[in-house]
């Protein structure tokens, strides 16, 4: 029997895999690509509707309140965050990274802004607990030393959180 390293056989065959999402919420554990916790936290602090200040004639948009506790410096937790609906379904998403959310005197707070189409139907602001930022090579992309575990593909609109 030959031993490979995960993804690999010989002679070079390759294997993808891709992680199963993770349960949205308002708060979440952050999360590798095996589904272990990082040991990193992150929270959406508030949210709320209001006129992009480049963009006020488009409207209310999301603007939220994140949070990242737990992050040291040698990572960058990359989170999906979504506006949803009162039945969890996607109205606009966008990926908020832990790099983000330092601002003044170490504060793990950042702010940013949700496009939706229908803001009135915003029920609250979601975040997927898979940390999106491996960049790892696919089977597709190279057939020798690609392969292993993914992140599951971003959110989108109308997916159920």
């Amino acid at each position: 029997m030959i031993l490979s390293p995960s993804g690999c056989s010989f002679p070079w065959g390759c294997t993808d895999t891709t992680a199963e999402r993770g349960e949205a919420g308002v708060r979440v554990q952050v999360e590798d690509t095996y589904g272990q916790p990082l040991g990193a936290t992150a929270e959406v602090v508030d949210w709320h509707l209001e006129p992009h200040p480049q963009v006020p004639s488009e409207g209310d948009q999301v603007r939220f309140r994140y949070r990242f506790d737990g992050v040291d410096g040698s990572s960058d937790p990359v989170l999906d965050a979504c506006a949803v609906d009162r039945e969890r379904v996607a109205l606009g998403c966008q990926p908020v990274s832990a790099s983000q959310a330092f601002g003044p005197n170490g504060d793990p707070t950042g702010t940013d802004w949700l496009a939706v189409e229908h803001p009135e139907q915003v029920a609250g602001v979601l975040l997927i607990p898979n940390d999106q930022s491996y960049g790892g090579r696919t089977c597709e992309q190279d057939i020798k030393d690609g392969a292993g575990p993914h992140p599951p593909a971003p959110a989108r609109i109308g997916d159920r959180l």
